[in-house]
């Protein structure tokens, strides 16, 4: 560090963000309602805007503003006029009951037996041996390797519904090779072989139901407003070919922006066995792991077709499994120091507002104020994707959650779905918007694995960005192509 930047500290700016999230919420709160908005929902808008100011520029921890929007949620909902009898006020419990809503959600469920399940992966290591397993076969060429992280992020994202994990089991594998072959960690070899394994592993967010967390947040809300639950298998047929051409781009894209020092990795093979054999055999633990997450995916695919039970259903019955002393995999005491137990938190109280926006009409009125100007609502669909979606793109940029993002946007969408007035399947469109939620592209910050792989030091922003607007305005053209074809032809819009 410089004597320059040690006499200027970096200034901490998280009490004026604090602040300026509270005087958010004052404002909007305390407006002028001319009736148009109950005064319930203008308040549900006044929270949205406390809680996007701290996440996105997280002022405070996720948890942390979770907490606070509980609170604020019970006493600012509790003081407003109910909606049923604007004569009497909602109520403190009444309105503490909407802000814990989301803790008796069954997607809330999934998402925690997701993390169990996810926890077991690393417990065993049977993440890192799968990404072993598949990388070893790809040989030792530059391109290859690309191929092979590629390939690892696919078959991880079918069986670790967690995409920090994921990105968490695979970089530090690739920057092993990277310093096998005698390169430095900042190398052009290294920014190839991390970005090319994050930003797979964002495409395959989008390809697979329970790959992500955000993807149950739109579910939720899709359910809860529409009464239609999309399946595994369903999910799937709408997304993976999606995800498919979107890895295709992303190989050619990363193989023709970065030219790595050397185009084959000649220890790359020898790191691969060493590690594997440090592993040792397949153990007990493990063996059981791949037997119940192949029976997992086979009743995931297989949901509404060969049996009546829900992905939750499976997926705690699984976790249920794992922790049977004897049969399963781990105790609760691994489990306790390797979960993030805020995160459930955050997804929970995500819903929560959503919720809260939909049920006191905040999310319709805040639909019609941003999309109403632009006559969205007889525009032809294609068109309205095409905006929506720039939308939600840009806004993904101050965003460093998309499980937030989804909390703020999807309630938003849904009200928009239910205007447009073209011939237009409404859970379609907002299935279509979810899809562009997972687009984290472009920053590192833009989610959560970036900021995993940022932190080792293999690339710089510029890097992850030259690698990212390819890939979004190729995604973008996608969603169009998609929309106005393949979405089509099989019935989602």
């Amino acid at each position: 560090m410089s004597t320059f930047e040690k006499a200027v500290p970096k200034r901490n700016l998280k009490p004026l963000w604090i602040g300026l999230a509270f005087a958010a919420l004052l404002i909007i709160t305390f407006l002028p309602n001319n009736g148009d908005l109950p005064v319930v929902g203008q308040r549900a808008l006044a929270i949205l805007a406390f809680a996007i100011i701290l996440w996105v520029t997280e002022a405070v921890s996720y948890p942390v503003s979770s907490a606070m929007i509980i609170a604020i949620s019970a006493v600012s909902l509790g003081l407003a006029p109910s909606m049923e009898d604007p004569s009497v006020e909602l109520g403190t419990k009444a309105a503490l009951k909407m802000a814990l809503g989301g803790f008796s959600n069954s997607a809330v469920a999934l998402v925690a037996a997701a993390l169990f399940l996810a926890a077991a992966m690393q417990i065993t290591n049977l993440h890192k041996r799968l990404a072993l397993w598949v990388l070893s076969m790809v040989g030792t060429k530059t391109k290859a390797i690309v191929f092979g992280a590629i390939l690892v992020s696919i078959v991880l994202a079918f069986f670790v519904p967690s995409a920090t994990a994921r990105a968490g089991a695979v970089v530090p594998i690739l920057l092993g090779m990277v310093a096998a072959f005698g390169l430095p960690r900042d190398s052009k070899l290294a920014a190839l072989l991390v970005i090319t394994s994050v930003q797979a592993v964002s495409i395959w967010n989008i390809g697979i139901k329970t790959a992500a967390a955000q993807n149950m947040v739109a579910l939720n809300f899709i359910q809860k407003e529409f009464g239609i639950d999309i399946s595994w298998g369903a999910w799937f047929i709408y997304a993976a070919p999606f995800s498919i051409i979107m890895s295709i781009a992303l190989f050619f894209i990363m193989i023709t922006l970065i030219k790595p020092e050397t185009n084959n990795i000649e220890g790359g093979r020898n790191v691969i066995k060493k590690q594997l054999a440090e592993l040792g055999p397949l153990k007990g633990p493990e063996i059981r792991l791949i037997i119940t997450s192949i029976i997992l995916l086979f009743f995931w695919a297989t949901e509404g077709k060969l049996h009546p039970f829900d992905t939750t259903t499976v997926t705690i019955i699984a976790i249920a499994i794992l922790l049977t002393p004897k049969i399963g995999v781990y105790t609760w005491k691994d489990v306790e120091r390797v979960i993030p137990w805020g995160t459930i938190i955050v997804f929970a109280v995500g819903i929560a507002l959503g919720t809260i926006l939909l049920d006191t009409k905040g999310a319709q009125w805040l639909s019609d104020a941003v999309f109403g100007s632009l006559g969205l609502d007889s525009m032809p669909i294609l068109a309205t994707i095409a905006l929506v979606s720039i939308f939600n793109i840009l806004i993904h940029l101050g965003f460093a959650s998309a499980t937030s993002l989804s909390s703020a946007l999807i309630p938003v969408f849904i009200a928009l779905a239910t205007t447009i007035t073209m011939d237009v399947d409404q859970v379609g469109f907002v299935l279509v918007q979810q899809f562009v939620i997972s687009f984290g592209f472009l920053l590192p910050i833009s989610a959560p694995q970036n900021m995993l792989a940022y932190g080792t030091g293999a690339f710089s922003g510029k890097d992850f960005l030259k690698s990212g607007i390819p890939l979004t305005i190729i995604g973008y053209l996608l969603v169009l192509l998609f929309s106005a074809t393949y979405w089509k032809w099989i019935g989602l819009l």
